[in-house]
């Protein structure tokens, strides 16, 4: 059986590095792709278009055609907006319904989690659409308990009021003074 060998620290450290820095140029590099992609597509829907030979009666018409577009574009991507949400809405109903026939349970309270370098490589690995990588909008709050719902115990000095605890009533400073009770 050969024998395992370790790896040292600083040398996973510098695996770990040179493995996120080539995740940074791959990311870099599909950021540059679907640029290309964009532009790509916008040349084909966007013909060039020559302003200068054109009168002002020319021009008002291509603006409203223009204009038109722009109307109509707004209103399909209104419409998907509200589709969208609704199917959202739907999804937490379905999954809240979902819940609720399972049965009912407690949640776990929510932990901080440490991201690893793994964890890091993982993210900066998928194929996302985010340009920015911001872990720390991944993490879910956890609610600190608050001190004020806990009701502090009024705690009082028990050598307040001794004579009316003890029952004498008064007879205690006659005690102490040397007096003879009458």
């Amino acid at each position: 059986m050969p024998k395992k060998v370790k790896v040292t620290v600083a040398r996973k450290i510098r695996l770990k590095s040179l493995m996120l820095a080539n995740a940074s140029i791959e990311l870099e590099k599909e950021k540059n792709e679907r640029d290309t992609e964009k532009n790509r597509m916008l040349k084909e829907s966007v013909p060039q278009f020559n302003t200068s030979s054109l009168s002002v009666q020319e021009l008002q018409n291509v603006c409203k055609q223009f204009h038109q577009k722009i109307d109509s574009v707004d209103a399909e991507r209104y419409d998907i907006a509200i589709k969208v949400s609704k199917n959202d809405k739907e999804i937490e109903n379905l999954t809240q319904k979902v819940l609720d026939l399972k049965g009912k349970f407690k949640r776990p309270s929510l932990r901080r989690v440490r991201v690893s370098a793994d964890a890091v490589l993982g993210a900066l690995s998928e194929t996302t659409y985010k340009t920015s990588l911001d872990l720390r909008l991944n993490l879910k709050s956890v609610k600190k308990e608050d001190e004020k719902e806990h009701k502090p115990v009024e705690v009082h000095d028990w050598r307040k009021n001794v004579e009316a605890m003890s029952g004498m009533e008064g007879r205690k400073k006659k005690f102490d003074t040397g007096a003879v009770p009458q």
